[in-house]
Formats: structure tokens, sequence, C-alpha cells
């Protein structure tokens, strides 16, 4: 209502002048109702003075020796003529009450009357006002001989109020009719006087209804309503110029919006629906689902080995295999069915409201199959795999966020299986998965807590004695209990967490070196195991030997040790690193010959000292004639390039009699001791029994420090 009845310009304007002359005309009223009230505060209080002064006078005659109660009396029957006296009291000269009168303001309020008539002690002379009455005190008689007093209580509120109110009502007309005419003049001014302006207002209304921007205001005067017609004018000739570049650019800008929402919403490389669209898609459909009390299923899965080609074959080469698998994966859908690339080699599969074990199995093996076919490019043959995981809605409570983890997880049991497989979710995998996570965050402060344990296993040389121990690593997890290496260290390896636990390991094998030098004083070598990561660190070198300068060891008692694959992946900077370690006097380990690379080329380029053979020779040496002849090649090369082999895994007497025939130098393994506590290193033999050795070379210990179990 407001809002119509100020949206003129005239009834705002005149609103405001009737305000202004309404709040005017109240305040000239409050003052005047003031100045009332002061002034007949005053005469009443004048009034009531001289009133009592009378009465004062007229009971000098009663009040005394012979008290007249008779005379006193009608005395004070005299206040009967004025309505608003509430009491009177008589006093003598004690102060102790003789007569009282009660008028006709006090004789409904006796209550207050006792109130009041019981609160003056003493009281003062004169005419004073005390809240809503005003107090008159007098004395009968002189001064130096009275008589008594009276007090007369007056009720000035009341009268007070009726003073005002009859002022009001006697000037409220008088008002009333001087602001009908003051609105009436105002009306009929400002009519005349906005009229130019309500034309004006009345063509930008037409000219915004018909949008004829042709149209012009007819100007008269050299007023301000006039130059305001002519800026308007002026402002209608540049829109209806820019009007027309703007019809130009607007199909222009609707071509963009197309192209941007198309931007927003498909991946720019392969043209698939990306992250946002599909979980919007996701969004929606999982709520239809809800309702309709149907399930959903969701196929998550990336590429096997695309980071290899990536890395190797360079981004474009892996920018064409993402677009060839979209297309590929494309071309098995059927109508209905959704997929999407997530970013980087993840894609997302929703098919068509099928949800039955049959169909799952069928589309995740048609999706496998998909990719038993190489991708060609330049003539090269490139084999990627998927691995993928499934998940429903109704495991997830058809909630988004959970459908797409589940899906998450079972695609990574995928890849654990050993990937070019697919896996179904169910929910005991989100106890693994909350095993691998509690596992994944507690490895920072499983280091601070010192909750890892380093055990030791002994290595021995052709003729049993120890010659050195491999240090493997257990942690003692406070919820979890013993946590298991092959566990932790991969997912310490996802999280980038290794080089953290490789330095504890050293800074452990500097801390233990003088209780195992105690037991073997010999000269011998700590081995310790680095990883790929820590081979990435350009600070590595400077950490070990700031941590041997730190501990006060001789960097001649250690040795690091390190996998093929490791030391090849970052072959340059790897080489570089290790002859600046083997200049400072530490010896260098091969780990896990043979299961990596494989390439006895870059043999002749690097600098090591000893070649480990794997255990999974070891282990087949009594079944597989392979197994034999391939371990005698191994030790036959160390030997020609003067390296020392080691062999691990020892578990039988028959592995160690082929290993000594072949000119083995160290052993380690079951067969010969568990991996052991610092503390229990003592209780082990100096000199274990070897079938067919009963010489005692001289002793060279080798302390190894690994990771592994």
């Amino acid at each position: 209502m407001f809002d119509r009845l100020f949206s003129s310009i005239k009834a705002t304007l005149l609103f405001s002048a009737l305000s202004f002359t309404l709040a005017l005309s109240a305040a000239i009223m409050a003052l005047t109702v003031n100045e009332h009230e002061t002034l007949y505060l005053k005469t009443t209080t004048a009034n009531l003075q001289s009133l009592t002064t009378n009465i004062s006078n007229d009971l000098l005659l009663v009040v005394g020796a012979d008290l007249d109660i008779v005379s006193l009396t009608a005395t004070l029957l005299r206040f009967d003529s004025y309505p608003d006296i509430v009491f009177a009291n008589v006093y003598d000269r004690d102060l102790q009450i003789i007569q009282q009168y009660i008028g006709q303001a006090g004789r409904d309020r006796l209550d207050t009357v006792d109130k009041l008539s019981n609160a003056i002690v003493e009281p003062a002379l004169g005419t004073y006002r005390s809240g809503d009455y005003l107090y008159s005190v007098n004395r009968i008689g002189e001064s130096k001989y009275p008589q008594g007093y009276l007090v007369v209580i007056y009720d000035i509120e009341t009268t007070l109020s009726t003073s005002k109110q009859q002022l009001v009502l006697a000037t409220l007309p008088f008002v009333v009719i001087v602001f009908v005419c003051l609105a009436i003049l105002y009306s009929w001014s400002l009519r005349n006087r906005m009229r130019p302006l309500v034309m004006l207002s009345d063509f930008t209304q037409k000219l915004q209804f018909t949008k004829d921007y042709g149209q012009r205001f007819e100007v008269q005067g050299n007023n301000e309503v006039s130059r305001l017609g002519k800026n308007i004018n002026g402002m209608i000739a540049t829109i209806e110029s820019e009007l027309r570049i703007n019809r130009e650019q607007t199909a222009q800008l609707i071509d963009q919006q197309r192209t941007m929402t198309r931007l927003a919403n498909y991946d720019s490389l392969t043209g698939l629906p990306n992250r946002q669209f599909v979980m919007d898609t996701l969004k929606l459909e999982l709520a239809r689902a809800l309702r309709a009390e149907e399930d959903l299923v969701l196929m998550f899965f990336d590429l096997d080995g695309f980071k290899s080609i990536n890395d190797s074959l360079g981004h474009e080469t892996g920018d064409k295999v993402l677009i060839d698998v979209a297309g590929r994966v494309s071309s098995l859908m059927r109508d209905g069915d959704l997929v999407a690339r997530l970013g980087g080699d993840e894609f997302l599969v929703i098919p068509a409201r099928e949800t039955t074990e049959t169909n799952i199995h069928r589309m995740a093996n048609r999706l496998i199959d998909a990719f038993q076919e190489p991708f060609c490019y330049n003539g090269l043959d490139l084999f990627v795999g998927v691995s993928i995981g499934v998940s429903r809605a109704t495991d997830a409570n058809f909630e988004l966020n959970e459908l797409v983890g589940n899906a998450d997880i079972a695609m990574y049991r995928s890849k654990e299986a050993g990937k070019g497989t697919y896996t179904i979710f169910d929910s005991s995998m989100i106890e693994d998965h909350k095993r691998k996570l509690m596992i994944a965050n507690s490895i920072n402060s499983a280091i601070s807590n010192n909750e890892y344990r380093v055990h030791y296993q002994p290595k021995v040389n052709q003729n049993g004695e120890i010659v050195g121990f491999e240090t493997l690593l257990r942690w003692a997890h406070p919820i979890l209990g013993m946590v298991s290496p092959a566990e932790f260290i991969p997912i310490a390896e996802q999280g980038g967490k290794i080089p953290a636990i490789t330095s504890w390991v050293l800074e452990q094998a500097c801390r233990d070196l003088d209780k195992i030098k105690a037991i073997f004083p010999q000269r011998f070598r700590v081995s310790v195991n680095l990883s790929a990561f820590d081979l990435r660190n350009p600070a590595l070198f400077d950490f070990i030997t700031n941590t041997f300068d730190r501990h006060n060891v001789d960097p001649r008692f250690f040795e690091l040790e390190v996998t093929e694959s490791a030391y090849l992946e970052s072959f340059a900077a790897s080489d570089k690193f290790f002859r600046r370690v083997s200049n400072m006097g530490c010896a260098i380990s091969l780990d896990d010959f043979g299961t990596g690379y494989s390439s006895l080329g870059y043999l002749t380029q690097i600098s090591i000292d000893t070649l480990k053979i794997d255990r999974q020779f070891i282990r087949e040496l009594d079944t597989s004639e392979r197994s034999r002849m391939v371990t005698g090649t191994i030790i036959d090369l160390a030997k020609r390039l003067n390296l020392t082999i080691c062999a691990e895994g020892i578990e039988q007497e028959g592995q160690i009699a082929y290993l000594a025939s072949q000119g083995c130098d160290h052993m380690q393994g079951f067969y010969f001791s568990r991996p052991l506590p610092l503390e229990e290193l003592a209780n082990l033999p100096r000199r274990f029994e070897i079938p067919g050795q009963n010489e005692s070379p001289q002793l060279n210990i080798s302390y190894d420090t690994r990771m592994g179990s």
C-alpha cells in the first residue's frame, strides 16, 4: 500500500510537507501544554499557599489552651469548596495531630490518606510539590509562640492532567482546520508545479512500453524539467544507436555461451562429460532411484600402465591414448549409458538402469576385453589395461560421495589383485579401507612416538661365520598391534612418507652401531636400504653426512642398498649420488637383482660393491633347473665383475650346498635365524654349521638395514 502511495513524486512531496506541518503543530502544542503546566502549577501553588494562610489565621482563635473542637471542625469544613484537596491535618505545637479533615479527593482513597498522613513527621514550612501532590505547611500563631501547624495535601497531578486535556480539546479543532487548509493549498500548488514532470514521466512510461526509441519528448521552457527532457532525448538517441550494435553482439554472445556451457560440462580433450556434469547427473539419478525404490550401479576405472606411457613417450602420446580410450569405451555403450572422464586417466560409467549381477559382469568383462588390443602409434604398440571398481547405490545409502568412494575402494582392490580385473564393492572392504587410512594417518606419529622396531637377521659366509646383519623394520601399532612392512610400506609409498621412515632407520642404525660393535668387535659395514623416493631427494647426501657426523660414526662402517629398479629409474642422478657416497667410504649393494630391468649393460656403468640374488630364485633351486641356471649365471657374472654376491631367503640345506658350490660369498635366511631384536643378538652362535665346511675364514661383519620383511 505504502509503495503505491509513494510511487509518485507529487504524493511524496505532499506527504513530506504535511508531515512537517503536522510535526511543527505538534511541537507548538507540546510547548504550549508545557508552558500551561508551568503557569498552572505556579498559580495553584500560590492559591494553595494563600488558602492555607487564611485558614491558619482563623484556626488561631480555636487552637490554644481552650481547644474548641466544634469551631475547629467548622473551620476545616471550609476546604469543601476545594474538590482537589486530599486531606488537611491540624497539629499541636508538639506535632501531635489534633484534627484531620478528609477532602473530596481523598474520600475514595483512604489508604492513600493514611499512608501520606503517616509519612508526615517534621514537615517543612511552605508550599512545595512532592510526587503527585502539593504540600502546604503553615504555622498557627507567631513563630516565637506557635499554637500548632496546619498541613494541607493537594492532588496537583489530577487537576493538572484535567487542565491540560481541556487545553488540548480547546485548541485541537483550530489545529485541524489549519492543517486541512494547508493540505489543500499544498496539493493545488504541487499539481501546477509538477505538471511538466508528470508529462515527462508519462512519456518515459510510454517509451518503456512501446520500445519505440524514435519518439522524442516535446521540450518547453528552460527550467529543470525542460533540461531533463533534453537529456532524456539525447539518451534515447544513444540507446537507439547502441541497440543496433547490441543486436549484432547478441548472436555472438549466444554462440559463446553455448561454447562455455560445453566447456563447463564436457572434457575438452576427449569430449566426454566431465566431473561436474557427471556429479550433477548422479545426484539426480540417485534421487530418482531412491523415489522409485530402484538401484543404481557406478563403474569407476583408471588405466593400468598409463603413467609409464606419459613418462616415457610424453604427454602428447598420453593425450592420444586418452582420446582413443574415450572412443573405445564410448563404442561399447548402449543408449542411455553414460561414460565420463573424471580427470587424468580416471573414467566413470553409469549403466542405464541395469543392476543385475549378470549385467554388471557382462559390462565389466566387455570393458576389460576392449583393452586386449593395443593402441598403435607410429608403428609402436602400446598396451593399456583397466582396473574397475563397481559400487551400488543401495550399499551407499543413495549418498553421492559414499557411492563414488565405494567404487574407488573397489577399484584399488582390483589393482591389488593384479590389475586388468574388476571388483564389486561389499561392506567388508570398508573395514580394510579404514585400516589402511588408520595406518596412513599413523605413520608420522609412529615415528614421533617411537613405535617402530628394528629386528636383525644374520648373514653368514661359506664357513658359517656371521658376516653381518640385515635390519628389518617392524611396527608395534598401539591399536592394530604388529603391522607387517608388506602392509604399511606400500601405503607409505603412496603417501610419500618413505623418506621420513628411511631417516628414522638411518638414525636408529647409527644409535645401534656401538652396541653391535660391542658384540662383534671386528670391522663390519652397516647396510641401509634406500628407495626410489629417497633417491629423488636432492638433500639426501647432506642428510646422510650430517647424520654420520652427529652420531660420530665412520662412513666405512656403512653400506647403502638399493633395488636395481630404483637405481635405474633416475639413472644419472642415482649414479652421481652413489659415486659421492662411495668416495665418502660407504659401500653400495644392488638388491633384488634379476627381478627388475634385468639388463646386463648397465652393470658396466654403475658403481656397486655387492650384488644380491632375489629370494624368488633361491626358493626354486630344488625344483627348477632354470632357477639353478639363472642363479649360477648371476654368481658367475658377479665374480667376473669382482663383486661380492649375497643370496637371501635360505631355508634348506640343499640351497646352501648349491650356492656354496657355485661360490656364493654370503647367505642369509630362516635356515640360520629369524630376524631378532637387538637385545637378542648376543644369543646367536659365532659360527653356524655349514654342510661340508670346516674351515673358519677371517670374520667380515656386514650390517644391512632395510624396511622390507
